[in-house]
């Protein structure tokens, strides 16, 4: 059987969230349309939620309880609750069956820590811009507010005695920030680790007895892995790499490094100990990727196991269980069988010259029966963020389209992550437009390897639907069609009508209204859509707090006045792309048709 589109949709993936010291996986399996939990343990698999939408969990240390968070139709307002896992049940728990922890539907809350009886959570509640950072006991309710300083807190982790709280806030740089140090027991005693002016990431906090471990590039082109004396902020390397950018994940108890080096989006994982000395490499299943945007690695409390979500182009998802002992991985589902004999396309990997001297990083799946109307065709699919990366993970998108016939090409142009702090700066504030050259450069080299760059097309999600649209107005003579996905139409609208904890979040990337209105203006597809002359097939969710509905809309109106093809499918039930199978399975099937017959030969 061909891996047709719905077949490919169907697909079921699982992730890891986290692992107990028995080696429980609490996972997550999109067998019912959206991703539910399920305990993976002594080969049995025991669906815990059944929720409307997608969830995410962690483990309760030393309780055989689970907090789940959840929101409403992709609303992104997360909802914390406690699911207890020592009480029998006839059936996976519906919202009803869970106890409430968190509950606010206004606003946001997002779990960034579990302790043993207590929870770390961010929330917006108390202005709906700023985050604080709240300590609660989960049998009392008592809460504590350890840091109320303003910003979008990232990421927070407690240090072993729970006196401490690392946590990071966006420092003033795109793609930066600063790492903070909360006394718990003294309100408001907040220590600046790092300067709000520095340009470099401080990610994946861990405690040492005697420091933090962080993964920065801090004066550094490339991510390495760092000790950080909490009194001073002074940095000592660990891990570095002078090819590859690096993440660390530290064990509870201090004594391992889980080091992954970034391989042309491919993971390579080692361990090492907390000097840095390798001790071992970790052997995955396939060529593939186990972090962001999957789940990245959790350690056990105990620091024997590590929970891995892992994906390939020939993976759709699997959760693994490491031994931290030995380095051995287990996959605990199995997904790849599902494909049986159909063997999905693994991609080459090039380096596409652009204008100006740079090589831009690019996978190019190719088809291996190409139907004779396709033959030839190209279809470019651009990543969101713009800080994040095209990986090497499963993409049933990618493989219905080459399936089809298509070429699809999967760069990650200026502005990805993966490949160093220069590359990712180089589209920040007046740059924009320079990651959308990139495109051109793609187009440019179609012909060398054999395709029709009259017969290209565009495709992608989020910040990727804002470079479909841009790629359609600024280079209209380049590209036959596109897909917008909850895509970005103007970047002066966007972030007036974006959620408000999010607009000065993303203005330290795109350029502030208040001092860059004019080239915001300038660098947005809705300016030039009287040059836009493709078709345009255009998919958004209805909740989504992100790039609000309105972006949507505005460009489809505007293309249609033109008496151009534009199909716009709106999800009620959705958010910030499309989370629930039977919305995957009206949206995508159309998309690719809607390529198809843009880009096949004219007879």
């Amino acid at each position: 059987m061909a891996l047709d589109i719905v077949r490919l949709l169907e697909l079921t993936s699982w992730r890891a969230f986290d692992v107990s010291a028995t080696g429980r996986v609490l996972a997550g399996s999109d067998e019912s349309g959206s991703t539910q939990l399920v305990e993976l343990a002594d080969g049995e698999q025991t669906p815990l939620t059944a929720l409307p939408g997608a969830v995410t969990g962690r483990y309760l240390p030393g309780e055989r309880a689970v907090v789940v968070q959840h929101d409403t139709n992709g609303n992104e307002r997360g909802q914390l609750s406690l699911l207890r896992l020592d009480q029998p049940r006839a059936r996976p728990a519906q919202l009803r069956d869970l106890e409430p922890l968190v509950r606010d539907p206004e606003h946001v809350h997002r779990l960034l820590d579990v302790m043993p009886g207590r929870i770390v959570y961010a929330t917006n509640r108390r202005n709906g811009v700023d985050f604080d950072v709240v300590i609660r006991n989960v049998a009392t309710g008592n809460e504590q507010v350890a840091y109320g300083g303003g910003g979008m807190v990232m990421e927070a982790a407690a240090s072993r005695d729970g006196r401490h709280l690392a946590l990071t806030v966006p420092a003033d740089p795109p793609m930066s920030d600063q790492l903070l140090l909360v006394d718990t027991t003294a309100p408001g005693n907040v220590l600046a680790l790092t300067g709000r002016d520095v340009p470099a990431r401080h990610v994946q906090l861990g405690w040492l007895p005697d420091g933090l471990v962080v993964t920065t590039n801090a004066d550094r082109d490339l991510t390495g892995i760092a000790h950080l004396d909490p009194r001073t902020g002074a940095r000592r390397w660990l891990v570095t790499s002078d090819e590859h950018d690096l993440t660390g994940w530290l064990s509870p108890d201090g004594s391992t490094l889980l080091v992954q080096a970034n391989e042309d989006g491919a993971s390579r994982l080692a361990l090492h100990d907390a000097t840095g000395y390798l001790l071992r490499a970790v052997q995955l299943p396939a060529d593939g990727w186990c972090a962001f945007p999957l789940p990245t690695p959790v350690w056990s409390p105990d620091s024997r196991f590590v929970a891995l979500s892992f994906s390939a182009a020939t993976v759709p998802g699997d959760a693994l269980l490491m031994n931290a002992a030995t380095g051995e991985c287990e996959s605990l589902t199995g997904s790849a069988e599902q494909l049986r004999r159909q063997r999905p396309v693994e991609p080459s990997t090039h380096r596409v010259p652009t204008r100006d001297g740079e090589k831009l990083p690019c996978f190019v799946y190719s088809p291996r029966e190409a139907d004779p109307r396709l033959a030839g065709s190209a279809v470019l699919i651009i990543h969101g963020g713009p800080e994040s990366q095209s990986v090497r993970t499963f993409n049933p998108i990618v493989q219905a389209l080459v399936a089809q016939g298509h070429t699809v090409l999967v760069p990650n142009v200026r502005g990805s992550t993966g490949y160093g702090k220069r590359w990712y700066s180089a589209d920040d504030g007046r740059n924009r437009l320079e990651s959308v050259t990139d495109l051109g450069d793609l187009h440019d080299w179609l012909p060398s390897i054999g395709l029709d760059p009259k017969r290209a097309a565009l495709w992608g999600g989020s910040y990727g639907g804002y470079m479909v649209l841009a790629g359609l107005a600024f280079q209209p003579e380049r590209w036959a069609a596109g897909v917008d996905i909850v895509g970005i139409s103007s970047l002066v609208t966007f972030l007036e009508r974006t959620a408000a904890y999010r607009r000065a979040h993303r203005e330290r990337e795109y350029g502030s209204l208040a001092a860059d209105a004019e080239f915001l203006r300038k660098a947005s597809p809705l300016t030039e859509v009287a040059s836009i002359t493709a078709p345009l097939f255009v998919l958004h969710g209805a909740n989504d707090p992100r790039v609000p509905l309105s972006e949507a809309e505005q460009i489809a109106a505007a293309v249609r006045a033109k008496g151009l093809e534009c199909e716009l499918r709106v999800y009620d039930d959705e958010g910030h792309g499309l989370a629930k199978r039977a919305n995957r399975l009206d949206a995508y099937p159309g998309a690719v048709a809607f390529l198809a017959r843009h880009l096949a030969k004219q007879a």
